[in-house]
């Protein structure tokens, strides 16, 4: 049985999206109900995860033969706690970049630069956006499928280029081709173009992939991530002109544009835009998506087959979305009041790790909540390397 409110998600981004250059919807009313939409839909497609963290752990779906079962199965990235620690470090040096590139070097030639990079990426993050819709539209085009397998051998170190060969193996679909097409078209036009309209396209096709395909392992990696761009958000925001300079400067899909006037300026011909950063959607996102897989894990909601539509109790993600959509409201509040740019995550990081763990006091599953893992491949690499160390030193 499909869920309604996933249905629903899906049509109002679409709808939301399609209206906003012809509809004026107040602004903060726009993004509160497209940002809770994103990660509404984005989570529970992140429950595609458990199907490929149960194959890695080398768990079999029933449903297959072995012929069938692939022999490689597709990695989710997965986030340990020391890159949870670097990631705010790794972010401020990025940031302070770009804002040195801005201030150094033409402003047009930096963001034709980084167009062309964000172009690029974007052509992917459509693609892999509209094929399944594609394909659950047009079934007959998933059937059609490309396959050739491409081995490259190099003479690279390891450290360097991986093992050889480099296996480049394609293996698509006609929806994944039709797709792509499209895609590359509509890169180009945003490249030309920059219409704020196409920026968002790439931008929430950027954050459903990216929650979709993100995992943060634990609920304490999680925490350590958030904890940590909580006081980076806060100083890159109260304590200089960094973040604001390059959030205004970068003409990019790093942020989601919202109209406040459909009426263009009389000197520049641009109409006023509101904008919220990518990473004040997909952070928390990356969260609300480790408590979704949590509470299908509690539920005993099998890995094969793997629905996003599947019914079960979610009190974690329902209650950490609430306090997102909180979160994000009091950032609004603030920011209209003051009328001055809010660190979002200031809002958002106490709203939603404060919620989750209210959550698990009231239901008594603390501990639960703290021992969930999705890493369990790599602790039992490390058990079985512990284990033949011994037995390598006796044949020594």
């Amino acid at each position: 049985m499909a869920n309604s409110l996933l249905l629903l998600s899906n049509a109002t981004i679409f709808l939301l999206w399609a209206a906003s250059p012809y509809i004026l919807i107040p602004y903060v009313v726009n993004l509160l109900v497209l940002v809770s939409c994103i990660l509404y839909s984005a989570c529970h497609y992140s429950l595609l995860l458990r199907e490929e963290q149960a194959l890695a752990r080398g768990e079999v779906d029933p449903s297959k033969t072995k012929e069938e079962s692939p022999s490689a199965h597709p990695a989710s990235e997965t986030l340990s706690s020391s890159e949870a620690m670097q990631f705010p470090i790794i972010g401020s040096l990025s940031l302070f970049s770009l804002y040195c590139a801005f201030k150094f070097f033409d402003k047009e030639t930096v963001n034709l630069i980084l167009s062309a990079y964000f172009a690029l990426m974007g052509c992917g993050a459509v693609t892999a956006t509209v094929s399944p819709v594609l394909s659950s539209v047009v079934t007959s085009l998933d059937r059609v499928r490309f396959t050739k397998e491409i081995k490259i051998p190099h003479k690279l170190p390891a450290f360097i280029g991986g093992e050889s060969p480099w296996d480049v193996g394609i293996d698509v679909t006609l929806a994944d081709i039709i797709s792509f097409i499209g895609s590359a078209i509509f890169s180009v036009f945003y490249f030309k173009k920059k219409h704020w309209v196409m920026n968002n396209v790439l931008g929430i096709c950027f954050c459903l992939k990216g929650i979709e395909r993100f995992s943060l392992g634990t609920y304490k990696i999680g925490a350590i991530l958030l904890i940590g761009l909580f006081f980076y958000d806060i100083f890159w925001v109260f304590g200089t002109d960094v973040m604001v300079t390059v959030a205004k400067s970068l003409d990019g899909p790093i942020k989601i544009l919202f109209p406040r006037t459909l009426t263009p300026d009389a000197e520049t011909g641009k109409i006023e835009l509101s904008l919220l950063g990518l990473g004040d959607i997909v952070i928390p996102g990356f969260f609300l998506a480790l408590l979704l897989r949590f509470d299908a894990h509690n539920a005993n909601v099998p890995c094969f087959p793997t629905n996003a539509h599947a019914s079960f109790p979610k009190p974690y993600f329902h209650s950490s979305l609430v306090g997102y959509i909180l979160g994000m409201g009091t950032t609004m509040f603030v920011m209209i009041k003051f009328q001055a740019a809010q660190p979002a995550l200031l809002y958002l990081v106490p709203a939603c790790l404060g919620s989750s763990f209210l959550t698990a006091l009231v239901r008594g599953e603390v501990k639960s909540l703290l021992d969930y893992s999705e890493e369990v491949e790599e602790e039992e690499e490390t058990e079985e390397d512990t284990k033949k160390a011994p037995e390598d030193k006796k044949k020594d």
